[in-house]
């Protein structure tokens, strides 16, 4: 396999990069649903460590994958019957949608951390090191930024869900390779 992208497909990095980021979503996103399912005590600390661990380890995934699209080009873009469908609409509200999705990729999380310091308590950097909350404890504040957290949150999984399922559609209803250039394959 190879390592950088083709004109027609995805590389492993890229690959990696992309589908490591979609397990640690879900992952936060299960922890943060349901969570506080988890006993109380030494359970639910770790599901909330796992929690803050899989979006900070997100932030670092896209700021990783941003760098990578600057030193390897994407492939072509594949010309399908949907964007020959849409016309010059096409692409855009795909680029929009990707970038909606790098956004709340990064917004998400940001807002966890932030949340994380509005109730004082401390940020635990992957059990490295433990930043401590920058100001005191505010209850009405983290209420607030807990609510836009979870909308977000939801926000990005909804917006997930749909890349996913146009990604589907374009492989089983468009049959075009649109999915295919971002799975593990060697033909190219």
């Amino acid at each position: 396999m190879r390592l950088f992208n083709s004109p027609t497909g995805y590389g492993a990095v890229a690959q990696v990069l992309h589908w490591v980021t979609v397990v640690l979503v879900i992952l936060a996103w299960t922890l943060g649903i349901f969570g506080d399912l988890l006993p109380r005590g030494e359970p639910r600390h770790a599901g909330l460590f796992i929690h803050i661990s899989a979006g900070i380890s997100v932030v670092v995934l896209v700021i990783a994958r941003l760098i990578w699209r600057l030193v390897d080009l994407r492939p072509l873009l594949e010309t399908t019957k949907f964007s020959t469908l849409l016309g010059r609409w096409g692409d855009p509200l795909a680029g929009i949608a990707h970038y909606a999705l790098y956004a709340l990729l990064v917004v998400v999380p940001v807002a966890g951390i932030v949340l994380q310091f509005a109730r004082g308590d401390a940020l635990p950097f992957f059990g490295l090191v433990t930043i401590p909350s920058p100001w005191l404890k505010d209850a009405t504040f983290a209420h607030n930024v807990k609510e836009v957290h979870e909308i977000l949150a939801h926000a990005l999984v909804v917006l997930a869900t749909l890349h996913a399922s146009a990604a589907l559609a374009h492989h089983w209803v468009l049959r075009d390779r649109t999915l295919i250039r971002m799975l593990p394959h060697t033909e190219e």
